[in-house]
């Protein structure tokens, strides 16, 4: 049985994504030349904001007082499972020191990035979780300075519980600028901060767009489109809990891919009616998102058995997968393509998006082919170090200088000929390339 699309995409991730290439270029070459003059020319043009930049300690404290308590406690311990969960990913690297040969050591070290800039999206939606989950990560690293920015709202700066957030998690620094001038501004190091090392964080085409540009002069996370979401269900599934979570997702965006893989026709069909029904019980933002969404980016796919369905979620290689299907156990050790994975009903996408502990800054547009999420490792560095005694470097010496002669490399084999000659004075070696 060939796979069956009782619902097609009419459009995918990037379908009619404008070109935003020159326009994020211009900005970012006017501020690199303009400096914080420049910066704030765009906060005013595009934030509708002349505040200060970098929040003062007063101006923090009083956008905590406006946290409501409940809020606090709910951050709180959204912050406490992600930085438990980053330090034991932090214990799985380690120092290492090996001796390769007699005589010949190396090893290995794992040294966080000095300054990291975390943008933190606030339009649309604020993204209290974005914070918790970049500041959080890039403080139990240990990078020492770490800078936190998110678009301000007239009238009111950066959103009171995203200041919160920031702040607790171990920002240094809060900024009230958004879009690609707060970008720029970490970058760049404007307002007296640190040139940012890494740049993290979700964010719209914009600032998608000037990571990808500022790639190699400093480092990113990943250049990150649209959210997409898969759900792997069987007959065992609950096709209202499975349509909740396919809707919950979409409303991310009008662009946002959600995927059904069921081996299912009637469990695909039952979620298929029930969908448009919970989108129209949205909130009208959420309800516009999610509608675009489910009508042209949504595909509801019927497999032969899991194993297919297995394949066809490896090569859609989603951003988050969720599996609500018999034996759970072998769906974790079959899959291999995806973000962040979601095992039973018990969880959802929700929980890892907000405050489980796993990170939500996670590979899009089949991104997950070749990379994972956010976490501390991406803001280590895994360097590498060596030693020799003199013993210890002869037979290296020797290779080195004959494979470097076959490459046509002088310069490389003469570095071993010199320590040869001087650590073994009284021996001849034949280091010619068909030695």
């Amino acid at each position: 049985m060939a796979r069956t699309y009782l619902k097609k995409a009419t459009l995918t991730a990037q379908s009619g994504a404008s070109d935003v290439h020159d326009i994020v270029q211009g900005i970012l070459t006017d501020i690199e030349a303009g400096g914080d003059d420049k910066a704030r020319e765009y906060a005013v043009k595009f934030d509708k904001y002349d505040g200060n930049i970098i929040l003062t300690d007063e101006e923090i404290q009083a956008a905590c007082d406006r946290v409501p308590e409940k809020l606090k406690q709910d951050i709180q311990f959204a912050h406490d499972n992600v930085r438990r969960f980053a330090e034991a990913q932090k214990g799985t690297v380690k120092d290492i020191e090996f001796e390769i040969t007699p005589g010949l050591i190396a090893g290995q070290k794992a040294i966080p990035v000095d300054a990291a800039g975390c943008y933190v999206p606030g339009g649309r939606y604020s993204h209290i979780a974005s914070a918790i989950m970049t500041v959080t990560t890039a403080k139990v690293a240990g990078c020492s300075h770490i800078t936190a920015t998110s678009p301000p709202r007239p009238g009111l700066g950066v959103a009171p519980a995203i200041v919160y957030a920031a702040h607790i998690c171990g920002a240094h620094k809060i900024m009230a600028l958004g879009g690609v001038q707060g970008v720029a501004a970490m970058t760049f190091g404007l307002f007296g901060l640190p040139k940012a090392n890494i740049l993290v964080g979700p964010g719209n085409q914009f600032v998608a767009e000037a990571k990808r540009i500022l790639f190699g002069r400093v480092g990113i996370d990943m250049i990150a489109g649209p959210t997409d979401s898969l759900v792997l269900a069987d007959k065992t599934a609950d096709p209202h809990i499975v349509a909740t979570d396919l809707v919950s997702q979409a409303e991310h965006g009008y662009n946002s891919p959600v995927w059904l893989v069921t081996d299912d026709v009637a469990l695909a069909k039952d979620v298929m009616a029930r969908v448009p029904v919970l989108i129209d019980d949205l909130p009208e933002l959420n309800r516009e998102n999610a509608f675009a969404a489910w009508r042209d980016y949504a595909e509801v796919i019927v497999c032969k058995d899991r194993e297919d369905m297995a394949a066809c979620s490896d090569e859609y290689a989603p951003e988050h997968l969720t599996v609500q299907a018999e034996d759970l156990d072998w769906w974790l050790g079959r899959l291999s393509c995806y973000g962040s994975l979601f095992l039973g009903e018990e969880t959802t996408v929700s929980y890892g998006d907000k405050a489980s502990g796993t990170n939500h800054v996670l590979p899009t547009s089949g991104a997950a082919g070749y990379t994972g999420g956010l976490s501390v490792h991406k803001y280590m560095k895994i360097v590498t170090w060596q030693r020799s005694t003199r013993d210890g470097s002869k037979r290296v010496a020797e290779a080195t200088a004959r494979i470097s002669r076959l490459e046509g490399m002088e310069g490389h084999a003469r570095a071993a000929d010199v320590r040869l000659a001087k650590y073994f004075p009284n021996e001849t070696f034949d280091l010619t390339a068909d030695g």
